[in-house]
């Protein structure tokens, strides 16, 4: 079974869980290619309606390679969440190395036109059996 790694971040209600895993089958490892997977829950816990706006992560592999990506949205959408409401996806990251980390920001705005950065606390990227 491969291990699942989690991490969780809270910023003006805006709450932010992460669960990422190996997908041994999009991977190349003879090619040195990893794919890992992470499915992300936003979670409204705050008294204000919010929208994602754009996403930022920073990702770092194993030989302290940073790789920024920045863009609009997330899977294409820019999610409106009332207080109480989530809003689930799933996407991927392709490593050169087995062992990485992720985290970042997501932009968001509120119903006033305030802008914040809601936290994605660092979360682990790692091949099932590899020991760091």
């Amino acid at each position: 079974m491969t291990p699942m790694f989690t991490s969780e971040a809270t910023t003006r209600g805006v709450h932010v869980a992460v669960v990422a895993e190996f997908s041994p089958a999009r991977s190349r490892v003879d090619e040195q290619l990893w794919f890992f997977l992470y499915t992300i829950t936003i979670t409204n816990t705050g008294d204000e309606t919010v929208q994602l706006i754009s996403r930022h992560w920073k990702i770092t592999d194993a030989n302290g390679h940073v790789e920024e990506v920045k863009g609009p949205g997330v899977v294409g959408e820019q999610p409106v969440l009332e207080p109480n409401e989530s809003f689930t996806y799933t996407s991927g990251c392709p490593l050169r190395t087995s062992f990485g980390v992720m985290e970042g920001t997501y932009q968001m705005v509120t119903q006033s036109g305030e802008m914040f950065d809601a936290q994605i606390a660092p979360f682990t990227l790692s091949e099932a059996y590899t020991v760091h």
